[in-house]
């Protein structure tokens, strides 16, 4: 084992532990923060040791996407597919919020790591195994993770809290008159008074698509 400065034992480094501290200092203070020289600091050691587990930056940021993909779920392949699809909807989700600088990061990545592998071929099995064509299985799945990733982004980059909505709503409210904006005016007051929250549901996107989807298939 290597020594630290004041003499003690330290786990030897491997992929795991690196790509591991990544997330987490991802977590903490963004992923633009994060680089080779801060990371090995925190792993308290050299820069070139990183180099012995990951090839270079793109290789690190190639495997903290898969990890992140490894927490999705993986959808079962045979049984109710909507379920399941509702399953890996809501974990997607949940995993991207957990690590907010996850979804953009997926969504400019070819994300071929061995996690997100098995993450599609599943998906595109159950919904074969549902009786979706290949074509149309592919469409779904992007049709569902495109709700997935937008909705996520908009909820991690929001500037109101959903607690913040009805005084945001009464302070904004006269940049909105009634006679130029009539519509937004008249929902404003809604959430105003307390009878409309204004927080966007998820599953109300969700549920449309896989409605759409089921419409689709008994026609097919």
């Amino acid at each position: 084992m290597a020594q630290t400065s004041a003499g003690t034992q330290r786990a030897p480094l491997n992929r795991e532990k690196v790509l591991r501290t990544a997330i987490q200092f991802a977590d903490e203070q963004g992923l633009a923060a994060l680089s080779m020289r801060k990371l090995a600091q925190t792993l308290g050691v050299e820069a070139m040791s990183l180099y012995n587990h990951v090839r270079n930056k793109d290789d690190l940021l190639d495997g903290i996407a898969d990890l992140v993909a490894a927490e999705m779920g993986v959808p079962e392949i045979g049984g109710d597919w909507k379920a399941a699809m509702r399953a890996r909807a809501h974990g997607a989700h949940a995993a991207l919020l957990r690590h907010p600088w996850a979804t953009g990061l997926i969504g400019s990545r070819l994300n071929i790591g061995p996690a997100m592998l098995r993450y599609v071929d599943a998906t595109v099995g159950c919904l074969r195994a549902a009786g979706f064509s290949y074509q149309l299985a592919d469409r779904a799945w992007n049709a569902m993770d495109s709700h997935i990733y937008g909705f996520t982004l908009q909820q991690v980059n929001f500037p109101l809290q959903p607690d913040e909505y009805a005084s945001a709503a009464a302070q904004f409210l006269p940049l909105i008159p009634a006679d130029r904006f009539p519509y937004m005016n008249a929902l404003s007051q809604l959430v105003i008074d307390g009878k409309h929250t204004g927080i966007a549901d998820f599953d109300f996107g969700l549920n449309l698509i896989l409605d759409g989807l089921e419409r689709l298939l008994g026609s097919d």
